[in-house]
């Protein structure tokens, strides 16, 4: 039996690329002429592997007769050993071996060339292992080598392939440098001018048709060529997602798209979740929060989802991506260091079919792109806001619940001697809202500035909730505020996720529960919750 390095577990989990896989995967790529994946050329590889290790078992016994222990050998022989790397040895003595369990047989004896080492073997043996040893070994194919240690090997072949200058890569792709078509400023310079007409992103195939390439090159090898040179110039930004590449404008995008809107960011405020009881972990869950951390139901598996607006959200024109708001938009590339940071959406209103740009913008955790289509449906916060799937991936239905337009008592959010303050107003809506944390205001400036001034200050989160806790009390007849409530009017102040807030309730004695998600506050306990 030729026993093989390259069928072990053990070869594969030692593996490290070498200059001749490189050399092999270059010719691979030079003869084919189009980019492989990462999957790809980790396949090529075991190929190469296996192909040299052939070669080089094939060279060893074209020197000598391979050793089965049930053939009979001469004096003078060479013979090949597969269990010793395939060593050359020259047979310099036979004689009769002395076992009554294999009887007869004879005993060669070996000098091997390199070490010049003498070593004993049996041979002419008749029993049944010997034969077993002699039988055909049934080889895993480089398919097969790959589902079990592919996973092993495609870090290491990405971190060699990252640092030779023979290889380029754009996204999972891979090809040569030296195969590149040649793409000048010139090219790029239409390819500007063509989205900035278009005013949308467009896709490679696009472009490339804006393009006269006076080439032969394979269409694969012409588009990452495009792609290519579209990464490495500032000008673009790829806004796709995995499947589909997309290329926009850096200076057409948003601002709200680049960076995270005032509304949004969150200074990170420290507490122990594990105060947290399983009533308030429900109550967190209830908020469409991007910042409470919750598994991802996998893109594309949830078709409608209906989440309450949040003040933060309302006043920045954007909806957060939940966990299961993220399951409804395409997730962009992430593979490499090209990936995708936003990826280009369109909002189609679900009442009127209107189609508006959006922009899923993936790590900061929110999609832009609704803040004309709050005001033109005069949306509180608060609002239930309808997200459905279409037929299209980068398409979002987008609709609120309509009821007769009717007038009724709303609270009210304005800035009153540099603090937050509450009282009751009568408004006028025609949709329907979470009657617990709708807020609505008449200066959103002046919320704003004080916004600020609770940033710059460094206000802590218990003085806040000290401060706007008898403010929302004085509008209920029992004095009550619930847990929701007070989260939508912190949020004014300060951009704070549900856990914070449920912390502080569970352990400043000032603050008691009442059940259902109700607190009152007391402020003679305040002294005794001070830390």
């Amino acid at each position: 039996m030729v026993r093989r390095e390259t069928q072990k577990q053990s070869y594969w989990e030692k593996f490290a690329v070498q200059g001749f896989d490189l050399e092999y995967l270059y010719g691979v790529l030079l003869e084919k002429e189009v980019p492989l994946s990462i999957d790809e050329l980790a396949l090529a590889v075991i190929e190469g592997r296996c192909k040299r290790e052939e070669k080089l078992i094939k060279g060893k016994l074209e020197q000598g007769r391979l050793f089965q222990p049930k053939e009979s050998y001469e004096v003078g022989e060479r013979l090949v050993f597969p269990a010793f790397d395939y060593a050359l040895g020259t047979v310099i003595n036979v004689r009769p071996g002395r076992n009554p369990k294999y009887e007869p047989f004879k005993v060669i004896r070996v000098r091997f060339e390199e070490s010049q080492e003498e070593r004993e073997f049996a041979s002419e043996l008749k029993a049944p292992d010997a034969l077993k040893e002699g039988s055909e070994l049934v080889l895993a194919s480089p398919e097969e080598l790959f589902a079990r240690f592919g996973e092993e090997i495609k870090p290491k072949l990405i971190e060699s392939l990252q640092t030779s200058k023979e290889f380029v890569n754009f996204r999972d792709q891979w090809f040569l440098d030296g195969l590149l078509a040649d793409i000048h400023v010139g090219h790029l310079n239409i390819a500007e001018a063509a989205i900035e007409v278009k005013g949308v992103p467009l896709s490679p195939e696009e472009l490339l048709k804006e393009l006269d390439f006076p080439t032969k090159m394979k269409r694969e090898a012409l588009l990452f060529s495009l792609n290519y040179a579209l990464s490495h110039d500032d000008r673009f930004d790829e806004v796709g997602t995995k499947e589909q590449i997309l290329w926009f404008l850096h200076r057409l995008e948003p601002p709200q798209a680049v960076e995270l809107p005032f509304h949004l960011r969150y200074r990170p405020e420290p507490y122990d979740r594990s105060v947290l009881d399983e009533e308030m972990l429900g109550l967190e869950r209830e908020i469409a929060d991007e910042l409470v951390e919750a598994p991802a139901p996998g893109e594309g598996s949830i078709g409608q989802v209906t989440i309450v607006l949040t003040y933060p959200h309302r006043r920045a024109g954007t909806i957060p991506l939940t966990a299961e708001v993220r399951g409804l938009f395409p997730w962009g590339d992430s593979s490499n260091q090209t990936s995708t940071q936003r990826t280009f959406v369109t909002f189609i209103d679900g009442h009127t079919g209107k189609h508006m740009p959006g922009w899923v913008v993936h790590k900061a955790g929110y999609v832009y792109g609704l803040g004309e289509w709050y005001e033109e449906h005069e949306l509180p916060t608060g609002a239930y806001i309808q997200l459905e799937c279409t037929e299209d991936p980068l398409s979002v239905r987008v609709s609120y619940l309509p009821k007769p337009r009717r007038r009724g008592w709303v609270r009210v959010a304005k800035a009153l001697e540099g603090k937050l303050a509450f009282e009751l107003q009568m408004r006028a809506l025609a949709c329907d809202y979470d009657e617990l944390m709708i807020v609505d205001w008449e200066d959103p400036a002046e919320l704003d500035e004080l916004s600020r001034k609770v940033e710059e200050e460094g206000i802590s989160l218990f003085q806040l909730m000290c401060d706007v806790f008898p403010e929302l009390a004085k509008l209920s007849p029992q004095g009550t505020v619930h847990f929701r409530t007070l989260y939508s009017a912190i949020n004014i102040e300060r951009r704070c996720p549900p856990g914070p807030i449920l912390a502080e309730l569970a352990t400043r004695p000032c603050f008691i529960p009442v059940g259902d998600g109700y607190w009152i506050y007391d402020e003679n306990l305040r002294e005794w919750s001070d830390r």
